[in-house]
């Protein structure tokens, strides 16, 4: 069993010594074990198919981490058909046992937090501090939900009566099949908990990974599996979007979806659902164009930590990521100064090694975007650091800030998903509230002012659904699972609800009013 090490995305540096040693050792064995190819799970069984497709380490091209399987529509239509078979149990299974495996799986996934974090580590190109927080997220998340299964007795509650002869009552039931479909981003904690919120509410899961993350998937896949979930209420398929992932989308016998990722795919999935011959629900987060706003009542040495933190942790690659800082004219340079010095110091490198705070960015294609926009940047605005490719042997990038970006450029209002934040300045609060406000997206602020009626104005107007104020750690990351909700509003949420609040497990399940006459 793993030594206890507690790392939450509010750890600033390594909680312990040991921590460090014990992530080394995983590395090592990570890669000398690489080169393995590893199959599908569907209705309990390990799957193989005709083709493969390679997983490269973004942070060495060289390394070639594991082999998965190129699963097809069949495959994916098998998969669907395991768990609609697989349903009528696990649904009567008591809410009880569903709870004491599923609380079985995160205690697997914390004993196995090392290796797991250091494959995604690089897999991903997180440092060791994000991706043993997205490790121990996935675990909290999925006893969040328990909590809640617990705290609200399976979800029966009794109702009114007419007489003594009536009985009422409410139930929440589960809907069938539901599938996930996770981003690359946070290949752990976005699959898992959704996963895991599906699992205790009673339906059965068909999970894809993102293309660039099987690994992270399949280490998932084995918790839950070894935790005893039945067979065919948890299947693993991995494969490409359009093949895979469409064919779980445009199955009729899919009764639900969590999809995390961008504004059109998330958009398309609402869109496929809504053309069904029944009403589905989709539970989507579609990324955000996320604000900081900087007063001149701000403590500038905490905004400009937080914005930084925020901004170029994980590469950017968070749809909570800091990409649009507004200043109060009157310490925008000096805020500027700070935030300078402090991105000055970040190291950029192999991020399993301890010195390195930033790893590569996912794959070519996210590289390819980062040299495009900053050309764009470099020609538009001023590049006052970064705006480079690295000369390292993987997809690295400088971490990169600008300032005079003219206000109708689109960048202020296309999400980027790099390490690239823009600076504005403003003259009065009530128009940086105007320009935070000013996009589709509606997920994540951040707030910086020593001042109680300026917070309660951005409190009052922020058109968001995850707001942070003064916060050092990270200006609009860092969510941890029954301490923040983390939802969106507008182009940033379907529900209204947010992952890992009081109100996120109901949405795997409807609504039964039950009424028996004595």
């Amino acid at each position: 069993m793993t030594e206890k090490i507690k790392v939450t995305y509010s750890t600033l540096a390594s909680p312990n010594p040991r921590l460090d040693e014990l992530f080394d050792q995983a590395v090592a064995r990570a890669r000398a074990n690489v080169g393995q190819n590893f199959p599908m799970l569907i209705n309990g069984q390990e799957r193989w198919a005709e083709k493969t497709f390679a997983k490269v380490s973004p942070v060495d091209t060289g390394l070639v981490m594991a082999h998965f399987q190129k699963g097809t529509a069949q495959d994916a239509r098998d998969a669907v058909a395991a768990a609609k078979a697989a349903f009528p149990g696990w649904r009567k299974t008591p809410w009880q046992e569903r709870v004491a495996i599923l609380r079985q799986a995160a205690d697997l996934i914390s004993d196995r937090l090392f290796d797991m974090g250091a494959i995604m580590s690089l897999e991903v190109g997180k440092n060791r501090l994000e991706a043993l927080g997205d490790v121990e997220e996935t675990a909290d998340l999925i006893r969040f939900y328990c909590d809640q299964m617990e705290e609200n007795e399976g979800f029966a509650v009794r109702m009114k009566a007419e007489s003594s002869r009536h009985h009422n009552r409410s139930v929440l039931k589960p809907y069938g099949v539901w599938a996930v479909i996770s981003p690359f981003n946070f290949p752990c904690a976005l699959a898992g908990g959704p996963s895991g919120g599906a699992l205790v509410a009673g339906n059965t899961v068909v999970f894809k990974p993102a293309s660039d993350t099987p690994y992270s998937g399949w280490l998932l896949a084995t918790c839950f599996r070894d935790a005893g979930i039945p067979a065919g209420v948890f299947n693993f398929v991995t494969g490409g979007g359009r093949e895979v992932g469409q064919t779980i989308i445009d199955d009729p016998d899919v009764d639900g979806i969590t999809f995390t990722g961008s504004y059109d795919v998330g958009m398309h999935i609402l869109r496929s659902f809504a053309n069904s011959k029944l009403p589905r629900p989709v539970i989507a987060e579609m990324g955000g164009k996320n604000p900081t706003i900087v007063t001149q009542n701000a403590d500038l040495d905490k905004a400009a930590l937080g914005v930084m933190r925020s901004a170029f942790g994980l590469q950017g690659q968070k749809c909570s990521a800091c990409s649009r800082v507004y200043v109060h004219k009157d310490v925008k340079d000096e805020f500027e100064k700070k935030l300078l010095e402090l991105t000055q110091k970040i190291n950029v490198g192999d991020p399993t090694k301890k010195e390195n705070w930033m790893g590569p960015v996912i794959n070519p294609s996210a590289y390819e975007d980062y040299q495009r926009f900053v050309g764009d940047l470099r020609h538009s605005g001023r590049v006052l650091h970064g705006g480079k490719v690295l000369d390292l042997n993987g997809y690295y990038v400088a971490p990169t800030i600008v300032d005079n970006l003219p206000e109708d450029h689109p960048l202020w209002k296309q999400e980027m998903f790099l390490p690239i934040v823009t600076i504005d300045d403003f003259e009065n609060l009530e128009e940086a509230m105007e320009k935070a406000n000013d996009v589709e997206y509606g997920l994540t602020a951040g707030f910086y002012s020593e001042d109680e009626d300026e917070v309660d104005y951005f409190l009052d107007n922020i058109q968001a659904g995850v707001l942070y104020v003064n916060r050092e750690t990270g200006a609009t990351t860092g969510a941890w699972p029954g301490y923040q909700a983390f939802g969106g509003w507008k182009g940033s949420g379907s529900t209204g609800k947010a992952g890992g609040s009081v109100y996120y497990v109901q949405q795997y399940m409807h609504e039964q009013s039950q009424t028996v006459v004595d």
